[in-house]
């Protein structure tokens, strides 16, 4: 019960986002022509997956410490995984998890800097603050709360990985990195709307409760919309090739989590396929660039 419990604080299912985003930094150094070393490529992995666990723990354990995890609505794509207040004589168990993930995280970061010197520190210090921070503050930040997501998933993971296999960073891995940026944003954007009542509650201060579910809505379009467009852009200057068109055949289920969120707002959490395409055509569209960047 123990083991379940804390898989389940970890997130596992979700951590599928973490290896595509690590996959599409690793595909852009393909794309570069460079061999990509597999034993840093795996330590690139583990990182993100490390920063992925940190957290999802810390957040599982606050929200239970704070309430907060006995109001949400739970769905298997919000609300948190209910896993702590079911078995509370894990939590201390679990906030350590997400301790020591960042201290591991923290060493194999000092090891990149070794390896290639300061350029890395900047995504390092980074990733290290969303993860201290996330719960307790950006949560409170609307701003900062809707970017957040897409920086670490969407710069961080991509730029990082790519610039722990080729010792510089790539304009590429940049300007890839936009796409997972807005899709991860949109992503977390639309998981907050089944639990905006028990957010306000817990004090939380995200986009659907400062601006509401119409304004929310609009940023969800319009961030889909951005990632169309700029895929066919990229295809159209020659910086993907032809076949990254592919990644735009997931993108009608980013549409159809819209229409969702439109028709339910708040009830969205009752409708789970909505929230379960969001998380589809992030994950698709993320993997399928890469793919073509192989191809």
């Amino acid at each position: 019960m123990k083991l379940k419990t804390i898989m389940q604080s970890m997130r596992i299912p979700f951590l599928a986002l973490t290896f595509v985003c690590v996959f599409l930094g690793a595909s852009t150094v393909i794309a570069n022509g460079t061999t990509v070393d597999l034993t840093l490529l795996a330590l690139a992995l583990l990182g993100a997956l490390l920063a992925h666990i940190s957290v999802n723990t810390l957040n599982e354990y606050f929200d239970f410490k704070s309430g907060l995890d006995f109001k949400t609505l739970k769905t298997p794509f919000s609300g948190g995984s209910g896993a702590l207040p079911k078995n509370p004589e894990v939590a201390a168990t679990v906030l350590n998890i997400g301790i020591a993930s960042s201290l591991a995280l923290f060493l194999i970061g000092s090891y990149f800097v070794w390896h290639y010197g300061a350029g890395i520190v900047p995504i390092g210090i980074t990733g290290l603050l969303l993860i201290a921070t996330y719960t307790g503050w950006v949560n409170r930040h609307p701003l900062i709360c809707l970017f957040a997501p897409g920086l670490g998933f969407g710069f961080l993971m991509v730029a990082g990985t790519q610039f722990v296999l080729q010792g510089q960073y790539s304009a590429l891995s940049w300007q890839l990195g936009v796409i997972p940026f807005f899709l991860v944003n949109n992503l977390l954007l639309l998981n907050q709307y089944p639990d905006i009542r028990a957010d306000i509650e817990a004090g939380r201060y995200h986009f659907p409760i400062a601006y509401g579910i119409q304004r929310s809505n609009l940023v969800y379009g319009f961030f889909a919309l951005l990632t169309v467009l700029l895929i066919i852009a990229y295809v159209l200057t020659g910086l993907l090739p032809t076949t990254s068109l592919l990644a735009l055949l997931p993108m009608p289920l980013a549409f159809f989590a819209l229409y969702g969120a439109v028709k339910h707002g708040e009830a969205i959490g009752n409708f789970p396929q909505y929230l379960a395409a969001g998380v589809a055509v992030t994950i698709l569209t993320t993997l399928l660039l890469g793919i073509s960047l192989i191809l």
